[in-house]
């Protein structure tokens, strides 16, 4: 039977083996039909192989007559057998071209389950990326937060070994309670007020108590699982706190020191990070919705600028510590003995200059999770950010050291450990805020302006008769201005972008964002210094936020931990003893609870007893000295109970000997 040579033109029509097959053996498979090699065959070793030339090979008579299904008419080899379509149709049994027709959507279903278990796997090694990466993300979060948190060691270390010895336990005590009262204060209200839905781009008003925060799992995909930003915003929270009890160290009274630290932590910070980092009127991220409802920042109220920058906190931690401490400092008053009658400043020695110097390398160390840590992940291009926080950090610190120890080598003509400590501290602060938009030789001139900034600052503050014994306000309150005014200066457009603020724009470029950061400033200070006025004031005219000059002279640690650092002292022993005597109102072995004085000079008046009566005694609290009294006599019937050496229970420190002349 004759064997027709072509089967047609169409489009699903097949031409005879020696015309080209589109994709060959898999196009064959993929429709069924039969796989005929014309290339070189596979011969026996030895033998060469030889291309196959001449037309193609008939097919073998029993094949044509199996290709031809038991049809009439003439037979079709089997490369012509087609699958749908109108170019030509099978001949044969309609059982036998069901049946292929089904192995072929057998196949097509085959190819489709296989292409649907593929995308299933890539989903669900996208899913386990995006688990991982989420999982690095928070784990830098937590891990950032913990050394932030171990700043606060620093912070004691550092201010125990500046105080004197007799209130080491005091100011340690007090670092422990920033940690827990920031906690309990920040998880209630501070966390709402800050990142809670805005009022007004004033304040938050929703998620007090973290209600909002949920566990992972089925609001994964919803992001609302933000226990690590709690804990992280926490430690900020605690830090803002602890600069202040340096500013007041020594001889505050401890009740009123927690009671601040309470409003501090959750209002008067939280509302401050409300307006920079979170939806408030100053953030760069925006509160005022433009024509399309998107939130703005301030000034042209679009993406052509950026709002306030403070990648790190130098404005909103630190600026608010420190200048809430420089009102502490000045209505509880300067230390005894800080200033003598001229005005000029005493020396105050240090108690142990090691736990200082540990104390600065543990707040350096931790400072890396303070600015590094603030990038809030480590995914996409925010790992190569923090690298660079990290050198801007290091390179500024280092370089305000430098210039602290030298100008004391120049000025003072001896180098001092302790300058040299704290302008570690002046530099970090300088570069927090601007660590992320700035190159490495502008965080060198931020460091060295900062340096200089606390060293003459250190000085100012004294010749004001201002008593600051851990320099907060310098290093954090001036320092921490002159960081965000060094954004404006410093920044450029290029470095905001790499940082990741939202605005593309050339608001560095122009000058605007020196504006910017001059009215954040401003601000800042306006509100840290109202509400640090009225909480001080209205405790010092309240509950008093001072101790009695008979507990500061004897120390904090005697009268309100019951013991000290180290053993006291024969002296301390004896205050002790007139301590417990001066609260019981009688005398011991005999002698009154009187204050002996020398009046004027010493040279013609003599010693005189000082004795104080308590308000309530008959007296309207006045201080009366008593010429005729000596030590040795016995009290008159209106001797004093508490308030020694104080005048209507004034909080501020009082100069015996000026009171009685």
């Amino acid at each position: 039977m004759p064997v027709e040579p072509h089967c047609g033109t169409g489009f699903l029509s097949q031409p005879p083996p020696s015309q080209s097959i589109p994709g060959g053996a898999p196009f064959r498979l993929l429709f069924g039909l039969p796989v005929r090699s014309e290339g070189p065959r596979r011969t026996s070793p030895g033998r060469p192989n030889l291309p196959r030339s001449g037309p193609p090979t008939p097919l073998h008579s029993s094949e044509a007559e199996a290709s031809s299904f038991g049809s009439s008419g003439p037979l079709r080899p089997r490369h012509c057998i087609g699958i749908r379509g109108r170019a030509h149709k099978l001949q044969g049994s309609p059982g036998i071209a069901m049946s292929s027709f089904a192995a072929q959507q057998k196949l097509i279903d085959d190819l489709t389950t296989r292409v649907t278990a593929a995308e299933a796997a890539a989903q669900a090694a996208q899913d386990t990326a995006d688990a991982i990466t989420r999982s690095a993300d928070t784990s830098w979060l937590v891990m950032s937060g913990a050394m932030v948190f171990f700043m606060q060691a620093g912070f004691g270390m550092l201010e125990a070994g500046a105080v004197s010895r007799k209130n080491v336990v005091n100011i340690l005590f007090k670092n422990v309670l920033d940690g827990a009262v920031a906690a309990i204060g920040f998880w209630l209200i501070g966390y709402g007020i800050a990142f809670g839905e805005t009022a007004g781009g004033f304040i938050g008003t929703t998620n007090f108590g973290a209600v909002e925060i949920f566990n992972a799992g089925s609001h994964l995909s919803e992001g609302v699982d933000g226990w690590q930003f709690w804990f992280f915003q926490w430690t900020f929270a605690g830090t803002a706190a602890t600069i202040v009890s340096g500013s007041v160290a020594e001889r505050t009274k401890l009740e009123a020191y927690i009671i601040f630290s309470i409003v501090l932590t959750a209002f008067v910070y939280p509302v401050v990070v409300h307006w920079v980092w979170a939806s408030g009127f100053l953030s760069a991220w925006g509160a005022i919705p433009d024509a399309d409802g998107n939130a703005r920042p301030i000034f042209a109220g679009n993406d052509t600028s950026n709002g306030v920058i403070d990648f790190a906190g130098s404005g909103v931690c630190h600026m608010v510590g420190g200048w809430c401490g420089l009102i502490g400092a000045l209505t509880v008053g300067p230390r005894l003995d800080r200033f003598d009658r001229e005005g000029k400043a005493n020396s105050m020695p240090y108690y142990n200059t090691t736990l200082m110097a540990l104390g600065t390398f543990i707040l350096w160390f931790g400072w890396y999770g303070f600015n590094c840590g603030s990038t809030l992940a480590v995914s996409g291009n925010l790992a190569n950010l923090a690298g660079k926080v990290a050198m801007t950090t290091t390179i500024a610190g280092a370089t305000s050291c430098l210039t602290c120890v030298i100008l004391t080598r120049i000025l003072e003509g001896h180098f001092d450990v302790g300058m040299g400590l704290n302008g570690i501290l002046a530099g970090l602060v300088s570069i927090t805020a601007g660590c992320s938009v700035v190159d490495p030789w502008m965080a060198f001139i931020i460091g060295l302006v900062g340096g200089h900034i606390y060293y003459f600052a250190h000085y100012l503050l004294l010749r004001l008769r201002i008593d600051d014994p851990l320099d907060a306000f310098p290093i954090h309150g001036l320092c921490g201005m002159w960081a965000m005014f060094a954004v404006g200066i410093f920044c450029t457009d290029a470095n905001v972008q790499y940082a990741g603020y939202p605005n593309v724009n050339d608001a560095c470029a122009r000058g605007e964002q020196f504006g910017v950061q001059v009215v954040g400033v401003i601000i800042i200070i306006a509100w840290s210094v109202a509400c640090a006025s009225a909480l001080f004031l209205g405790m010092k005219y309240t509950m008093g936020i001072r101790v009695s000059e008979v507990i500061e002279k004897q120390g904090l640690d005697i009268s309100e931990h019951g013991g000290t650092v180290e053993q006291p002292t024969d002296e301390e022993l004896h205050a002790m003893a007139m301590e417990k005597t001066h609260r019981r109102g009688s005398w011991n072995n005999n002698s009154p609870v009187t204050q002996v004085v020398t009046v004027g000079n010493g040279a013609t008046n003599g010693a005189v007893p000082f004795n104080a009566v308590a308000p309530g005694d008959g007296s309207g609290g006045q201080a009366q000295a008593t010429p005729g009294q000596t030590s040795g006599a016995r009290p008159a019937p209106s001797q004093p109970k508490e308030g020694w050496g104080e005048v209507k229970q004034k909080e501020d420190s009082l100069d015996l000997q000026e009171l009685l002349s």
